[in-house]
């Protein structure tokens, strides 16, 4: 049986969407589910023992509390560019087939999957091809991450606006990193977002401090481990 699955997207990039697939992924975990994570391709990829690697996959993974496998990663690029510039520069060629195939795979082995994107829905991947195909060539609802402060109710409409207009479901949107003590424009943010939007509010993730992205999550984690809402977010985004 293949897994319920949701392809992560961002209003931009910076928005935190690793960590909050991380978080996702965890909060799935914790209720005794088995998470599959993927991030089909990684630009700005570190190169570690002569291999490059994804941190932002490290992350998902560390999440999903499982080990990284080849299918988690199938396009790691070295600059930190757009996928198609990146691609074109390493003399790499970004085949969605072979992405499909790794999800696939993926898709039998766990309960639930998270994709997670590289930057938002227009960032170009190859030969035309944007992040929006890729989502809509896996069959994938989305859930939108954005950022809380001002210019996102901009940014998360167009957003939306596009995914519904290539005949992309989306499941709601994430308002992450939202400060304890929001300003006006922070504040106002996630109504207007989900009133004008038409999308569900999954959720908003707090603002917290860590040494490190991992600390980030697991805090993240345990302030929405003390929210009732947070299993009506997990429902609504997999139903």
């Amino acid at each position: 049986m293949a897994a319920k699955a949701i392809f992560i997207t961002g209003t931009d990039t910076g928005v935190g969407k690793s960590i909050a697939s991380a978080v996702i992924a965890r909060l799935l975990s914790n209720r005794g589910l088995s998470v599959g994570v993927m991030k089909p391709i990684t630009s700005g990829c570190i190169e570690r023992d002569g291999k490059l690697v994804s941190e932002d996959a490290e992350l998902l993974a560390f999440g999903a509390e499982i080990e990284l496998e080849p299918d988690c990663t199938p396009y790691l690029l070295k600059a930190p560019l757009a996928p198609s510039l990146a691609a074109s520069l390493e003399g790499v060629r970004i085949d969605f087939k072979v992405i499909k195939e790794a999800y696939g795979r993926l898709s039998e082995h766990f309960d639930y999957l998270i994709v997670e994107g590289a930057g938002g829905l227009m960032v170009p991947i190859a030969g035309g091809l944007l992040m929006a195909d890729l989502a809509q060539q896996l069959g994938l609802p989305l859930a939108v991450v954005a950022r809380p402060n001002l210019g996102t109710v901009n940014h998360t409409l167009l957003t939306t606006f596009a995914a519904r207009t290539m005949g992309i479901e989306v499941k709601g949107v994430i308002v992450n990193r939202l400060p304890e003590h929001p300003d006006q424009a922070e504040q106002s943010a996630p109504h207007l977002i989900s009133s004008l939007s038409g999308a569900l509010l999954l959720g908003e993730f707090p603002d917290v401090k860590g040494a490190n992205d991992r600390e980030v999550v697991e805090g993240v984690v345990r302030e929405l481990e003390k929210d009732p809402a947070t299993a009506i977010m997990l429902r609504e985004m997999f139903e």
